[in-house]
C-alpha cells in the first residue's frame, strides 16, 4: 500500500468523538478568526498528534495533550476540528 492509498484510509472524525487515551492527528480546523488563531499559537496546525486526557460531563470541556501541554476545549470548538486516528 502507498502512503497515497493509506492516507485515503484512515478514518477522519471530529476532535469532540475521539475517545480518551486515544490519539489523532490533526487534518484541519473550521474556525476562524480569534479562536482559529489562538489555536494556532498552541501549536494545533496539520499533524500535530492529539490526545483527549478527561471528559467534563455532558457537553463541558475536554482536556486534550497537545505538544506536551494540556489545554481544555468546549465541546462546540471540538466539533469544528477533524482528526485522523493514529
Amino acid at each position: 500500500m502507498t502512503k497515497s492509498n493509506e492516507k485515503k484510509d484512515k478514518k477522519e472524525i471530529t476532535l469532540d468523538v475521539l475517545p480518551v487515551g486515544e490519539t489523532g492527528t490533526l487534518v484541519n480546523m473550521d474556525l476562524n478568526g480569534t479562536m482559529r488563531r489562538r489555536l494556532q499559537d498552541l501549536g494545533m496546525i496539520p499533524g500535530t498528534r492529539i490526545v483527549p486526557t478527561k471528559k467534563s460531563p455532558g457537553k463541558g470541556p475536554t482536556a486534550y495533550r497537545i505538544r506536551d501541554s494540556v489545554y481544555a476545549l468546549r465541546q462546540e470548538d471540538a466539533c469544528r476540528i477533524n482528526v485522523t486516528l493514529v
